[in-house]
């Protein structure tokens, strides 16, 4: 199975937070699944970083390909077709980060691991 990570979720198993939920780690990198992480989701830690407003991840974002690369990680970008969601992204969510990796998801038909039901609002399968 191909899935993406949300930001918050690819943070805690990157920084080995033990929130993430058990049946969760079932789905990360094995030889059966396939785990992304978008672009998005590292603009996103940076961006954060570097207001203060996530101080725990300064290290994370010096060596993030690193990081990434240990856990198996792939980088979501290989959109196929124009870049636009299949369902109007307005109303629901507002923060940007997540409208770029609900769009992404719809583009490429993954579900995504995240808490944040916003997503079901634009037809994302939530694993969480």
């Amino acid at each position: 199975m191909r899935v993406l990570l949300d930001t918050h979720a690819l943070l805690w198993w990157l920084l080995t937070i033990l929130l993430f939920h058990v049946r969760l780690v079932r789905l990360l990198p094995t030889t059966k699944n396939t785990v992304l992480v978008s672009a998005a989701s590292a603009w996103e830690i940076a961006t954060k970083v570097r207001l203060g407003k996530l101080p725990t991840a300064a290290n994370l974002v010096s060596d993030f390909l690193r990081a990434s690369r240990a856990r198996r990680l792939r980088f979501a970008g290989d959109l196929r077709g124009p870049w636009h969601s299949r369902r109007p992204l307005t109303g629901t969510s507002q923060d940007p980060f997540d409208r770029m990796l609900i769009a992404q998801a719809q583009a490429e038909n993954l579900p995504v691991i995240t808490n944040e039901r916003v997503f079901e609002a634009y037809g994302v399968r939530r694993l969480w």
